[in-house]
């Protein structure tokens, strides 16, 4: 995906357990109102004017219309370029199912969801939302088991698993988000350093003392300096090694080995000066990169698009392999980022717009319209890969080679990594609270005043007592 979608995220929608809107301590009155209201449940339309006129067993799950559905539906996505795409496909739709009428709108979704679920005034009937928020909004969004179920064995199982929550699945898997290790190999050649080589974290720390051995003024490896995108590094980190700030029933599990041995890395890196500590693509990011200070970037696919259209000086230059593992044989790659689509229970026609949902993501139509070329990518969407499993074959490329990677296939590459991503758990509503401490703390650490212990230690405390117990 773009990275206009994907970064920086605001903060999550609250949830706690059973109602998801108790967002903040000002929202106790609205929470209260919506567990007095809740949502619709009924079946998307059952008129026969819109929808298929199907009901569910279980009020809570979403059926798919039969028949020959017609109706209209409206579907929220961002602006930007990903709206562009999506817009693009609904003809395509079309051809498929002529008589629905597919109402695409741009929305501040951040602003305006969370109150429309609420009022229940004007709700959409299909919503393109970051991963990290849908398990906040469950309790007022279909559960899609039912309509999934042809598909979610052909699924990557780490979105099947953020979008599960008490047994039902809330969200129609969009993007896998496979991190990389992406290294300008230009430079990397001209200092006899070998990057194909590297196979763990440890190899990519020799490596990169052998890079700074040969130019001595490099600090080769990216350190994240930004605290929100610091701490979702390190949950890419952590991903690898099968874990996340909380399991499944949100219990934070900071406190583990292997926080501490990803910690520990970081750490090294920094006290060896071997890390460029820089935000994301700011100009003290970006003069290193470009004058080959900085030449490994670990971070999810969208990186990709700094050499295509924001590193001017060393396009061509870089590559993408897959992550070092954390021991060998270990998973080379863990999620970063990534969205689905939402299906709230009170839209209109909830039950049309899993159609539209259906095709764009699990169509070959669909999602070759999605990832392939198209009017806004003429190269193919190169910043993901379909979470879809049949849609994500190494061998059949749904964009084409990335110049700015020396016309790399990065395709291949990426679906190879994310194969090896592991499943994953909801994230838990106060993930981006938790920025506060632990990717506060994890900067600190950076900065050489905490150890990667004293960062577990107070961050867990600090997470637990004022977002955990407070839910």
């Amino acid at each position: 995906m773009h990275p206009t979608h994907r970064r920086p995220r605001t903060a999550p929608a609250a949830r706690t357990r059973p109602r998801p809107f108790a967002i903040a301590a000002g929202l106790l009155a609205a929470t209260t109102v919506l567990a007095a209201c809740g949502p619709s449940i009924s079946g998307g339309s059952d008129d026969g004017a819109g929808g298929s006129g199907t009901t569910s067993a279980d009020p809570d799950r979403l059926q798919a219309p039969t028949g020959s559905p017609s109706g209209e539906i409206t579907i929220w996505d961002r602006s930007g370029d990903l709206f562009e795409v999506f817009d693009a496909v609904i003809d395509d739709f079309n051809t498929v199912y002529p008589d629905v009428v597919v109402h695409h709108e741009a929305v501040d979704i951040d602003a305006k969801l969370q109150n429309t679920l609420i009022t229940e005034t004007d709700v959409p009937d299909g919503v393109f939302l970051d991963d990290a928020k849908v398990a906040g909004y469950a309790d007022y969004l279909w559960d899609l088991g039912d309509v999934l179920a042809p598909y979610v064995d052909d699924i990557a199982p780490q979105k099947v698993d953020v979008n599960s929550l008490d047994g039902g699945i809330y969200g129609v898997p969009f993007d896998l988000d496979p991190g990389l290790l992406f290294y300008n190999a230009t430079a990397l050649e001209a200092a006899g350093v070998d990057a194909t080589q590297i196979e763990t974290y440890d190899d990519l720390l020799d490596a990169a003392r052998q890079y700074q051995e040969a130019v001595p003024d490099s600090k080769p490896i990216h350190l994240e300096q930004s605290a929100f995108l610091g701490q979702l590094q390190l949950e890419m980190y952590a991903s690898q090694l099968g874990t996340s700030i909380a399991d499944e029933n949100g219990e934070l599990r900071l406190d583990s080995d292997a926080y501490r041995q990803i910690l520990g890395w970081l750490d090294t890196v920094q006290s060896e000066g071997l890390g460029t500590r820089a935000e994301y693509l700011s100009p003290s990011d970006v003069g290193p990169l470009e004058d080959g200070r900085q030449v490994f970037y670990p971070w999810a696919i969208w990186f990709s698009f700094a050499p295509e259209q924001q590193l001017t000086q060393t396009t061509g230059d870089w590559r993408a392999m897959p992550l070092p593992a954390w021991e060998e044989g270990g998973a080379r790659s863990g999620a970063m980022g990534g969205s689905s689509f939402v299906l709230p229970k009170a839209g209109e026609n909830a039950d049309l717009a899993w159609l539209f949902y259906e095709f764009l993501m699990y169509d070959e139509a669909g999602y070759s319209a999605v990832w392939g070329p198209n009017d806004t990518y003429p190269n193919g969407l190169a910043t993901s890969i379909p979470a879809y499993l049949p849609a994500a074959d190494p061998s059949a490329p749904l964009f084409g080679p990335v110049a700015g990677l020396g016309d790399q296939d990065l395709w291949t590459t990426a679906v190879e990594a994310g194969a090896q991503i592991p499943g994953g758990a909801p994230t838990p509503s106060w993930w981006a609270g938790a920025v506060d401490y632990l990717g506060t703390d994890v900067q600190r650490m950076l900065d050489g005043e905490l150890t990667p212990d004293q960062v577990i230690e107070q961050a867990t405390a600090d997470i637990q007592s004022n977002l955990v117990d407070r839910q």
